[in-house]
């Protein structure tokens, strides 16, 4: 077969990418994810299918609506291409088995999540909670995850979380983390189990941590500078889904 799969792989998570550029922007706006069909954000045209064709369209269309010729922003092309990224590496790692269609599931509602905190501050329940009782529900059937592992993860993922929360409020009396983070973790959590959780939370805040110095540096921004902790959770998770075995199995024989 040689690359097939591979390239079918790129082509499908090209599709997904497209729908979930219509969950990001239509979510947080409280609008329904199934009709009507794509329109211009500007404008409100409704899209041709032959304007609609992932990454190509875009750069056919010049970054710009047909209609309007108001820019089309970057974030369409780039969600696209990450998500088939996300295809080809999830299929390289389990191929076609169980684990390979909730890890995709998984991918995809991590990739959501990263773009509309990054473009809104928010992290929505509609994904973050029913991704939760998803998860746990997946973890019955799943011969890789036992459902006290995935329960495990939830609450060492959440509660780590909130933890911090109620620490940093009662020494700063402000907010430090949202609960929109704590729920991602109970989501992340479900899926990943107890150490891959861990994992995640070590890799986030190393992440945040990274980038938040250079913000300061760089941007003059300063320290208290919100920084969107959805991204950093989300790369961590995906890491932590595709190498966490590895990297949890070289931590161990360091020790």
């Amino acid at each position: 077969m040689g690359y097939i799969p591979e390239i079918l792989s790129i082509i499908v998570g090209l599709v997904f990418g497209s729908f979930l550029n219509v969950v990001i922007y239509r979510i947080p706006r409280g609008l329904s994810i199934l009709k009507p069909g794509s329109f211009c954000p500007n404008c409100n045209s409704p899209i041709k299918w032959y304007d609609n064709i992932p990454v190509l369209s875009f750069f056919l269309l010049r970054g710009k609506c047909r209609n309007c010729k108001k820019s089309i922003s970057l974030r369409y092309p780039i969600v696209e291409i990450l998500t088939a990224i996300a295809f080809l590496l999830v299929y390289k790692k389990f191929y076609f088995s169980f684990q390979f269609f909730g890890s995709l599931i998984f991918a995809l509602s991590l990739i959501a999540l990263a773009f509309i905190d990054l473009e809104h501050k928010i992290l929505p329940d509609k994904i973050t909670l029913s991704g939760f009782i998803f998860f746990l529900f997946y973890s019955l059937s799943n011969p890789s995850r036992k459902i006290m592992d995935s329960i495990g993860g939830a609450l060492i993922g959440a509660g780590s979380l909130l933890l911090i929360y109620l620490l940093y409020y009662f020494i700063r009396k402000e907010e430090g983390l949202g609960f929109g983070d704590i729920k991602m973790m109970l989501m992340i959590g479900a899926f990943l189990g107890t150490e891959k959780t861990f994992l995640t939370l070590i890799i986030a805040s190393l992440l945040g941590s990274i980038v938040g110095l250079l913000i300061a540096i760089i941007m003059r921004k300063g320290m208290k500078y919100a920084l969107p902790f959805g991204v950093f959770l989300s790369i961590g998770a995906f890491i932590s889904l595709l190498w966490g075995n590895e990297i949890i199995s070289f931590y161990w024989r360091l020790g």
